[in-house]
């Protein structure tokens, strides 16, 4: 029974057209910005600019050699991603069907670890790295974000594995399958909607991070697309026109990419509801 449209209703329509408008307000000035001259900017940053520039990309284009910067992130973010997505839901699969005191301390230690500050472990984990010549080098930083990344996504696979009939893994060991072959076979496909989940949130926080990177990668033929973005910002001069071109160019791919899953999305979130 289709339900009456009510003043209500349109009350809410507004409301929500609203926050939307207030949430694209930064994306506005970041995008209007990006395409003006450096003098436009600080006479009114509100504006629509004058004079559009695009140069002002191919500029940055150059100037942080985009290409590699750019190549530079995607490696560090799909690389990581999927050693995150495979060690965590195999972990989280073997603690949930393996229940036990070890696996419930083993549990409780990931959990206790998302609590813990990056900024008190920063400097051991520098010492650590050096020692083992892990700072440098872009294997090295993701081996770093598998030890960051693991607690909060076994955290959420631990929660949807116990989701998953045993019935349907005991049928098929029944039938002769390796407890390997269960996993891959049976399990993993059934852990879609939250794997989804798990990507995206790591593929924000990876793509976007500047702390980690500053400090494990040095050389220039290294650096991130936030790393090289903040080659504009300097202690005392601030090139906005270039920065804010270089922030455009390094969020677009990121939104390209949740556009893509947006429909992954909504699935995730109705599966998750329904089960």
């Amino acid at each position: 029974m289709n339900r009456k449209y009510t003043g209500r209703t349109f009350l809410l329509e507004i409301i929500g057209i609203i926050l939307g408008l207030i949430f694209l307000i930064p994306f506005y000035f970041v995008a209007v910005n990006s395409v003006k001259s450096f003098a436009e900017i600080l006479l009114d940053a509100a504006a629509f600019p004058k004079e559009v520039l695009f140069a002002n990309y191919s500029k940055v284009w150059e100037i942080i050699n985009f290409p590699r910067a750019f190549w530079n992130s995607l490696i560090i973010t799909v690389l990581s991603n999927i050693g995150l997505v495979i060690i965590s839901s195999m972990a989280a699969w073997k603690m949930v069907r393996t229940p036990g005191r070890f696996s419930k301390i083993l549990f409780i230690l990931f959990v206790s670890a998302m609590v813990i500050p990056f900024q008190t472990v920063m400097i051991p984990l520098m010492k650590l790295g050096g020692a083992l010549n892990m700072t440098n080098s872009i294997p090295g930083l993701i081996m770093m974000y598998f030890g960051f990344g693991v607690p909060l996504s076994l955290f959420l696979y631990h929660g949807f594995v116990k989701t998953v009939p045993r019935e349907i893994e005991e049928s098929a060991l029944i039938d002769g399958c390796s407890q390997f072959g269960v996993f891959w076979r049976i399990v993993f496909p059934l852990l879609k909607p939250i794997t989804v989940t798990v990507v995206i949130l790591n593929t924000l926080w990876i793509w976007n991070d500047f702390l980690l990177p500053l400090l494990v990668l040095q050389d220039a033929e290294l650096r991130t697309i936030p790393l090289a973005t903040s080659s504009f910002f300097a202690q005392y001069t601030k090139q906005w026109d270039m920065g804010l071109a270089a922030l455009v160019l390094g969020i677009t791919p990121v939104i390209i990419f949740f556009l893509f899953l947006q429909k992954h999305i909504i699935k995730g979130i109705a599966s998750g509801s329904i089960k």
